[in-house]
């Protein structure tokens, strides 16, 4: 079995999407190449970054034009610096 394992302070974060296609109000289908990428994703794998404040799982948002886009066994991956990594997606409960 093959893995991605990120080196120095690299995360990878999952791109694959689900390939619906978006079709707007009036029908007309948007194709895969006009479609805005994601600044979001899920944590893959951490690399050797010390008291890091993500772990696997996590869904996090990264800069725009950041990382590598990697294709890895048919899944999308995108290996992005820990520093341009800007947020993570915390659940809580409504008040």
């Amino acid at each position: 079995m093959k893995e991605l394992v990120p080196v120095n302070q690299h995360v990878v974060l999952d791109l694959s999407d689900d390939n619906t296609e978006q079709v707007t109000s009036s029908g007309i289908i948007i194709p895969d190449t006009a479609k805005e990428k994601p600044s979001w994703a899920r944590v893959v794998a951490i690399g050797n970054i010390e008291n890091s404040e993500i772990a696997v799982n996590d869904l996090v948002v990264f800069k725009k034009y950041s990382g590598t886009e990697v294709e890895f066994e048919g899944k999308t991956y995108l290996l992005i610096p820990y520093a341009d990594l800007l947020a993570k997606v915390v659940e809580t409960e409504s008040i």
